[in-house]
This record gives structure tokens, C-alpha cells and sequence, in this order.
């Protein structure tokens, strides 16, 4: 697809940051793409392409329900809305000019409260939820959370993300024990984590996952979860879910790509060091780099190379290196968190080994001039 680039003068791109929207996520499977394909060249009536595709997923994960929505932040929304709205059809049409009496806040840590390219609580707000922070930005326990709850709260809200503090905080299962002593659904964001039933077993109502990211769908989101509030967050397709709809070739592609996800094998994290190891070394022979293997921060069985920049002896800053891999025909991204601190690190999930040797040859460049 190389005339895609010269046709509309686009740069090509080496993905070491990982499954990121900025980039395009993923890359589906051939059969993906022409399940993709196929939908879009024939008719379904959509409710029923919905329910049935839905049903056929929660079989799959042998889980009370399940729906496809066009991405993971729309997940948030359309679950924060089904909460609230419940099955008033009044409020289902009204939900922001609405001064019905309803609760309405989410409870959720506050080092939960994070942009991840946009603002958790912008999710929220679409949603017409209102954001009640608990705890503090290192720590909050379940009693925290609980001290939070009021007769105006609709549900509590769990990220699980490299995005939000890890250190301090309740578990799932903390979370999942409050919601239902207080009788409150517990919706949970996991949207690149990569076991699609393990929060709904530890009792989360809602799951919401990207189906672009680990699974490696097309753009789209997964619902799993109780079937009350999966029908509940169905019904915002007549609501705010219309703003945010997806096709039916989204919805083919990323049920084919669950069902492969689930009977194939993916690359494991010892898989990666091994693939990692010569590339770490050469990364090591260039003066001013240093680098080693590390895990990912939010306990997913992902090795990354982690680059650290003596930018004293370089005599240029982690920022400005990045600035000028990102500037050249091929553009080479990484994961940029610790760049403060002089570190990023490299994603090598979606980076052939050739991918790798040209990371090093430009690292190379950029550091030494060549030399």
C-alpha cells in the first residue's frame, strides 16, 4: 500500500509507541479485513446485526451480554448514559437538558481521573455523568471510595490504564465489593488490557474494551457485562449513542476478530525479550544510549526496551532526539511518558525485525551524527 503514502503525500510510520490511537492502533488480520469487506458490500438490519453479533460474542466469552460500539471512549459514554437513564425513554432523549432528580455522579479515584488523549471525565460528561473524585492523586482505598457514595451516585468508575496511578490504589475486586454493598453498578475502563472476562468475573457490571488495541480489530469498542445494563447501553443508540455509531463492517470486523483473539496465540512477553535482545545491544554500542529490558507499569505480560539519553554527553535533549526521528521520510515513534526524565521506551509489537535494525540506524544518526 505503498502508493497510499505518494498519493496523498503521507509519511510512513514505525509504530514503537505501542497500540496508540494516534497512530492508527492496529493492524487487523487479512481475515479481518475481508470480513470487514464483505460487510460493507451487503445489507442487515441493524438492531438485529447488534443483538445477534452481541449474543454470539458473550458465547464466545461465556458472559451474560455483550455489544459493539465504535470505540472505547464511546463505551465510557454510552455506559455512564445507561446508567443514569436506566429505561426512561423521557430521559434517554433529554439527557442533557433534563432537570429530572436522577443521580448522576461517578465515583472514581482521583489518580483515575486522567487524560489519555482526552479527558476521562469529557467521556463522562458526554455521558451526562458528573465526576466525583475519591481518595488522592497516590492513593485510595475501597473506604475511600465508599465515603463517596451518596444517594445522587449512579455507578463507580475503574481505569484500569498505564494512564492512571498504580501504586496505593483498590483493586477491581475492592471496587466491585463497594458497588455491591451499595447496590451500584461498578463500570470498568480496560480498554488495552488483553483478558477480555477477568473483571467481569471479579464483578464488574460493565467492561469496556478498545477493539482496536490487544484483540487488533478495527476501530470499535467492546461491551461485556450483566445483561440489564448491556441492554441499557443498547438503548443509546436512540441517544447519545447516535453521535457516536458504529458501522456494520466494524461490527463483523471486530466480532471475527474477537473469535480469532481467543482461538489464536500472540506473542508472549519472554517472546519479546528474546526478539529484543540483539536489538538492545547494538542500541548499547551507540555512545550516549543505554538500554535494557523493562515491564509493562500496569502488570500486562509486555517487555519493552527501555532507551535512556546521557544528554549531557549527546549535547541534546531526549525532546529534541524524539522531534528529529519524527521528522524524517519514515517517521519512528516511541512510547514518550519518562522523556522528562531522559527515557522513553520501545513497543516492538507492531515493529519488524528489519523495523528494528532502521530504529537503530537513525538512533544512530541522530545521537552521533553517524559516527
Amino acid at each position: 500500500m505503498v502508493f497510499l503514502y505518494e498519493k496523498y503525500q503521507l509519511r510512513q510510520v514505525i509504530n514503537a509507541a505501542g497500540r496508540m490511537t494516534a497512530l492508527g492502533v492496529s493492524t487487523p488480520s487479512d481475515q479481518v479485513i475481508e470480513q470487514i469487506t464483505a460487510g460493507l458490500k451487503h445489507y442487515f438490519e441493524m438492531d438485529d446485526l447488534v443483538d445477534k453479533t452481541g449474543d454470539y460474542i458473550a458465547k464466545l466469552l461465556d458472559v451474560e451480554s455483550a455489544v459493539i460500539v465504535s470505540c472505547a471512549s464511546a463505551g465510557i459514554s454510552q455506559s455512564v448514559a445507561a446508567v443514569i437513564v436506566r429505561d426512561d425513554n423521557d430521559l434517554l432523549l433529554n439527557l442533557h437538558s433534563s432537570h429530572k432528580p436522577v443521580p448522576r455522579e461517578i465515583v472514581l479515584p482521583k489518580g483515575h481521573n486522567v487524560n489519555f488523549g482526552a479527558p476521562i471525565e469529557t467521556m463522562i460528561t458526554l455521558g451526562g455523568g458528573k465526576i466525583i473524585e475519591a481518595g488522592f492523586a497516590n492513593e485510595c482505598s475501597a473506604a475511600q471510595i465508599a465515603d463517596k457514595i451518596t444517594p445522587y451516585t449512579a455507578a463507580i468508575l475503574y481505569i484500569k490504564s498505564h494512564h492512571a496511578v498504580q501504586k496505593s490504589m483498590l483493586t477491581v475486586a475492592d471496587a466491585a465489593r463497594v458497588a455491591q454493598a451499595h447496590n451500584l453498578p461498578l463500570i470498568v475502563d480496560a480498554a488495552a488490557e488483553e483478558d477480555l472476562t477477568l473483571y467481569y468475573h471479579q464483578g464488574a457490571d460493565l467492561v469496556i474494551y478498545s477493539g482496536a488495541k490487544a484483540i487488533e480489530g478495527p476501530t470499535s469498542g467492546l461491551v461485556i457485562g450483566k445483561q440489564l445494563y448491556v441492554e441499557w447501553v443498547k438503548k443509546q443508540r436512540h441517544g447519545i449513542g447516535r453521535a457516536m455509531k458504529i458501522g456494520k463492517e466494524g461490527i463483523l470486523g471486530l466480532t471475527l476478530a474477537i473469535e480469532k483473539y481467543l482461538n489464536g496465540t500472540k506473542e508472549t512477553g519472554a517472546e519479546m525479550v528474546l526478539r529484543m535482545l540483539p536489538f538492545i545491544e547494538n542500541l548499547n554500542r551507540i555512545t550516549g544510549i543505554s538500554a535494557k529490558i523493562v515491564w509493562d507499569s500496569a502488570g500486562r505480560d509486555i517487555a519493552r526496551a527501555e532507551i535512556t539519553f546521557d544528554e549531557h554527553k549527546i549535547g541534546k535533549n531526549t525532546f529534541d532526539i524524539l522531534a528529529q526521528l519524527r521528522q524524517g521520510n519514515t517517521a519512528i515513534y516511541f512510547r514518550e511518558y519518562k522523556a522528562n526524565e531522559g527515557k522513553i521506551e520501545a513497543d516492538i509489537r507492531s515493529v519488524a525485525s528489519m523495523q528494528l535494525d532502521t530504529i537503530v540506524t537513525e538512533l544512530k544518526q541522530v545521537v552521533t551524527g553517524g559516527k
